[in-house]
């Protein structure tokens, strides 16, 4: 792990949408893809998947890791990592062996 990405992880994440048409998230580790259509994006709290029409990418300050996306947003979503679930329950961090 290089000296920026461990940087990164320490920062908040955070998601201010302004009337479905402006979007400011901070803790962005990178962006994995993006059209006019949605936006990948690698968080500190996961994988975050936004979806809309006419998405543009505003402001990326990869240092901070804030990114500001413009357009009509339709929908946000984290990604669920199933296996870190099942790793993360009760029962195993009960009999970790």
């Amino acid at each position: 792990m290089d000296k920026n990405d461990s940087s990164i992880n320490n920062f908040n994440h955070s998601i201010s949408l302004l009337e479905r048409k402006t979007l400011v998230i901070t803790g962005v580790k990178k962006i994995d893809n993006f059209d006019k259509t949605h936006f990948i994006l690698d968080t500190t709290m996961g994988y975050m998947v936004i979806k809309g029409e006419e998405l543009e990418l505003v402001k990326l300050d990869t240092f901070s890791g804030n990114v500001t996306i413009k357009g009509e947003i339709n929908q946000l979503d984290y990604l669920v990592d199933e296996k870190k679930k099942k790793e993360d329950g009760i029962f195993n961090r009960l009999f970790k062996v």
